[in-house]
């Protein structure tokens, strides 16, 4: 009724409900995964879902993304340490920083704070994985929200 008025204010999305039809073993399964990850309500955790599903998308497209790069290694594995640095060099553009930390007298974890194109983060996380040594790898990242100017 005042939009023309009020230009500068932007219409609040209204909430819509729907039905959703599931398997009685599916629905279980799910109320089960509602509880174990503390959410109050299914409308919480399907729009989490849901935002997943767009994030993924966002890595697909290769947007910018920051994130985690986290894995353990046997540091006692023959010029793996080297290994490592040399890979961490080829990707400076999208690593913001590294922490090294001794588990024990075997193992370290190492945790590279990423940001850059979703694709060089995917290839940065899959070079490190794949060294002979590196024990355990995950990426974390979410879509920033901003697209880098080049």
């Amino acid at each position: 009724m005042f939009d023309h008025a009020f230009p500068e204010v932007k219409k609040v999305s209204q909430i819509v409900r729907f039905g959703v039809s599931l398997d009685g073993d599916l629905l279980e399964k799910f109320d089960r995964l509602i509880r174990d990850r503390h959410y109050t309500n299914r409308s919480e955790a399907i729009r989490d879902l849901i935002r997943q599903e767009f994030v993924k998308r966002e890595w697909e497209e290769n947007r910018e993304v920051a994130g985690a790069v986290t894995f353990v290694f046997d540091h006692h594995q023959r010029s793996l340490v080297g290994r490592i640095v040399d890979v961490q060099h080829e990707f400076l553009h999208c690593i913001i920083s590294t922490q090294h930390v001794h588990m024990d007298h075997d193992h370290c974890l190492e945790v590279v704070a990423v940001r850059g194109k979703s694709q060089d983060v995917i290839k940065l996380a899959d070079c490190l994985k794949s060294l002979k040594g590196v024990q355990h790898a995950a990426l974390s990242m979410t879509y920033t929200g901003v697209e880098k100017a080049h």
